[in-house]
């Protein structure tokens, strides 16, 4: 038992990371659900919000420096203490603002009083001597990665096996620095600027020309409740830009959901044509429907369907086709830290689940029209090497140069990174089907 149970922030988020770390839910759907159960002030919602994400985005750093500290290893500690020590480390070392001493009472209160003394020790220990030391990075490159970056050391060998410890340093570097949040604008409703004039201090996207970058909660900036915009990472606007969907066309939304890129496209026709957008789980295609109507959007036909499962009677009936096929998402760890534990060889299969999904969506394309294939991953074998594959058996597609804003892709495919791009790691890559008629 803890000494009390006053809702505070520390203690949701204490909460609710030892319940994520049993149930192994998705902390962002986990949190949103306690936030609107709790009564907690809009300040400490975010203080909330932080630490939760803050401690699972940095548990391997976190962990690394208590067996620096404790004479005990970390499997001798049990799972509520060890989360106390985390809690309050985390503020130690990544919250500036938050005064040493209140870090260490408030975490010591979350404890039985069996294990408070052990949890100021350790806390008190940290403060005494509280620079960082890791493994030494030219004698053991990935342990350093992996306790200075806190990314699984399976993630860690992937990413240096394919881009080398300098390149892997620089991406971790980049997906370890807080991220804004990105908006569409609906340009159906309102210009970029006239939304930038009425909001608190945006940014303009670098190459999306409709997207902002922006702070705080989305449902409280200006024109969230009448849809002048919704929330969309600038790689996802490249990639709708590069499909190139326009009025009165019939497109395709291949594994739809929750639907930005359907909203997009929508908004490129000017909401005239048709969007047929499916998924494979029914459940999540409310989304897509409760976003349109929030945006004016009333072109968008939802249905659960396999991505897989042809659909005869629309062969060859689609101008533009998207394909954003289920990945690895080890392009977006900076926004889904808990994927930064996930051992690459559980996605070992995904790579022929795209290709089957890519040839599938080929046959809705009609001569001359378009498909975009897109993943929001960087490794090669689900990005350019099953684009490569697919090629090899549908030569009657080509890639197809594209550019949005200042990107040019003479190549036709482009994976776009953290570190060079300042987007999620993602991959597109655009293919058009001949008209040889």
């Amino acid at each position: 038992m803890t000494q009390n149970n006053v809702q505070t922030p520390r203690r949701l988020a204490f909460e609710l990371l030892i319940k994520t770390e049993k149930a192994k839910q998705y902390s962002n759907i986990a949190l949103d659900k306690a936030l609107e159960a709790s009564a907690l002030s809009d300040v400490d919602r975010r203080l909330a919000s932080a630490l939760f994400y803050g401690i699972i985005e940095k548990k391997l750093t976190l962990d690394y420096r208590i067996s620096q500290l404790s004479q005990r290893p970390l499997s001798d500690i049990d799972a509520q203490t060890a989360c106390a020590i985390r809690l309050g480390l985390y503020q130690l070392i990544f919250m500036e603002k938050i005064p040493p001493h209140a870090a260490i009472n408030e975490s010591v209160s979350l404890v039985s009083r069996k294990s408070s003394g052990f949890v100021n020790a350790i806390l008190r220990s940290h403060t005494r001597s509280p620079m960082l030391s890791f493994p030494a990075p030219t004698k053991e490159p990935i342990e350093y990665l992996s306790t200075a970056y806190s990314v699984c050391p399976e993630l860690c060998a992937k990413f240096t096996d394919t881009f080398g410890f300098e390149r892997t340093e620089s991406i971790f570097k980049a997906i370890s620095v807080p991220v804004a949040t990105t908006l569409r604008v609906n340009t159906l409703k309102i210009t970029r600027d006239e939304l930038a004039e009425r909001i608190t201090a945006p940014a303009s996207t670098s190459i999306s020309p409709h997207g902002l970058k922006v702070c705080g909660a989305v449902r409280n900036i200006y024109g969230f409740d009448d849809g002048l915009f919704f929330v969309q990472d600038e790689a996802s606007q490249i990639c709708v830009e590069a499909l190139d969907a326009r009025p009165d066309m019939t497109v395709m939304d291949i594994c739809s959901c929750p639907g930005s890129k359907s909203f997009g496209a929508a908004i490129s026709m000017e909401n005239r044509g048709q969007i047929l957008s499916y998924d494979l789980h029914e459940n999540k295609l409310s989304l897509i429907l409760e976003g349109a109507r929030r945006l004016g959007i009333d072109i968008i036909k939802v249905e659960a369907r396999d991505g897989r499962s042809p659909i005869n009677e629309l062969f060859g009936k689609a101008d533009r086709v998207l394909c954003d096929v289920p990945c690895s998402g080890f392009g977006v760890l900076a926004k889904k830290p808990e994927l930064r534990y996930k051992n690459p060889v559980d996605s070992a299969s995904l790579p022929d689940i795209q290709l089957s999904i890519l040839e599938n969506a080929c046959n809705y394309v009609r001569d001359g029209g378009s498909l975009v294939y897109s993943t929001c991953t960087v490794f090669p074998e689900e990005n350019e090497q099953n684009v490569q594959r697919f090629l090899q058996k549908h030569k009657d597609f080509v890639l197809t140069p594209f550019s949005v804003g200042t990107l040019s892709v003479p190549s036709g495919y482009i994976t776009l990174m953290p570190d060079t791009h300042g987007t999620d790691g993602f991959f597109i890559a655009k293919l058009t089907k001949r008209n040889d008629k």
